[in-house]
């Protein structure tokens, strides 16, 4: 069963709320995050991205350059930036994009649900990736950004939130970059935090939606904190994460799609001529084509749109990693085809979240950055959660969220 707990936020005065609030770290370059704070001396990404206090070129992995961060978010303190609440409390946190809005609960999850499975995982991590933010976590004893959650559909909850943002929010900004709303109410009510505290308890598992590299980092250092003191207790407030928690039905996978260099050596008429040993190969024109259903592509090549359907026979739909598309689409026409075998190494392939729209496959390809575009059809959230259940990874690259959590509205700190 799910352990969560209230915790004292730490977050901006409602006045200053757009000046800190930031998109996450790891979907957007130094480059991009030093653009975006150019000005602003209260932008979160002088804490989640402190080398863009360092002259351009500086490696973001430097100590000097952790270190920058724990200084920076003391400075956000001290400059009443960043006020801790008195009291401990949950938060709901609501996201709109596109006139579809979804609910989520700030809460901190358990570092021992994340050791032993409650807390279930569809990715596989990287060990450089795991330490980077645990260096984070450690320099500045805190979990400055939020893990994306998904949890079982749950009536009393819905009602609980229904209840609270009825009223008005404390945060409610839309951001200029994407035009997405967001907004947060503080669920303080006694009675109610203990009601979100006992249902989280009655649910067999929660689901790493996104934040796969910050869940592991912010388990292993609360496990770290464990094993470092000797008179751990298990009630430390090490002893837990946050996370964002959204009702799965409301959340939205958008696809994931892929652009390649190179046709492996193949004129574009042996790659087609390649694909039709697998799949339905039909040409649909210079109009973008879009997959309309699992098991159809869309290829995008020489100016050309192609759709891709997978043949009879060449997946397994009893298998719940066989059957997704990013399967059939890695092991048919990735590796088959054009030879690129580990798609988290490989230098001939790179990946585009569909966010950006089809015409960013166009715009790379028609550039000459890229030979090949391939989109995909997205999975679906019952497709994660089986994989989860069942034990499995999905490969690399299946899912995309959007919209993405915004930094900086709540941080937790871990002593």
């Amino acid at each position: 069963m799910a352990i969560i707990k209230p915790f004292k936020g730490v977050r901006p005065p409602k006045s200053l709320v757009e000046k800190v609030q930031s998109r996450p770290y790891d979907v957007l370059n130094s480059d991009e995050a030093r653009a975006e704070a150019e000005g602003n001396e209260m932008s979160l990404y002088h804490i989640i991205r402190p080398e863009i206090d360092f002259p351009l070129g500086t490696d973001e992995h430097e100590p000097q350059v952790y270190a920058k961060a724990a200084e920076n978010f003391a400075k956000f303190q001290e400059n009443g930036w960043l006020v801790q609440d008195d009291k401990e409390q949950y938060y709901i946190y609501a996201q709109t994009m596109n006139g579809k809005t979804q609910y989520g609960l700030v809460v901190c999850a358990y570092v021992d649900d994340y050791m032993n499975g409650v807390i279930k995982k569809h990715e596989l991590t990287r060990k450089d990736k795991e330490e980077d933010r645990m260096k984070h976590v450690r320099v500045n004893d805190a979990n400055i950004e939020p893990v994306f959650f998904a949890f079982p559909d749950n009536a009393l909850l819905d009602e609980l939130v229904a209840r609270y943002t009825a009223a008005a929010p404390e945060y409610d900004f839309t951001a200029q970059l994407d035009g997405f709303r967001h907004q947060l109410w503080i669920v303080d009510g006694e009675h109610d935090i203990a009601v979100i505290t006992e249902e989280f308890a009655k649910m067999p598992a929660l689901y790493i939606a996104d934040g796969h590299h910050r869940s592991a980092a912010a388990a292993l250092v609360g496990k770290e904190k464990a094993d470092n003191n000797p008179n751990h207790r298990g009630d430390e407030e090490y002893n837990y994460f946050m996370a964002v928690c959204f009702p799965s039905s409301q959340l939205t996978i958008i696809d994931y799609n892929r652009v390649v260099k190179d046709l492996n050596g193949l004129t574009s008429e042996e790659f087609l001529a390649a694909l039709e040993k697998d799949f339905a190969v039909e040409h649909k024109g210079t109009e973008i084509y879009k997959p309309q259903q699992l098991h159809n592509f869309a290829l995008y090549l020489d100016g050309n749109w192609y759709s891709l359907t997978a043949k009879e026979g060449t997946y397994d739909d009893g298998d719940p990693i066989g059957v997704l598309d990013v399967t059939i689409s890695s092991n048919l026409i990735l590796d088959k085809v054009l030879g690129i075998k580990d798609l988290r190494t490989s230098k001939r392939i790179d990946f585009v979240g569909g966010i950006r729209g089809l015409g960013e496959l166009e715009r790379r390809v028609d550039s000459g950055e890229m030979r090949a575009a391939l989109a995909l059809y997205p999975v679906s959230m019952k497709q994660l959660v089986d994989i989860a259940d069942t034990g499995n990874i999905m490969p690399p690259k299946t899912t995309w969220f959007e919209p993405k959590l915004r930094s900086g509205l709540v941080i937790h700190k871990l002593s």
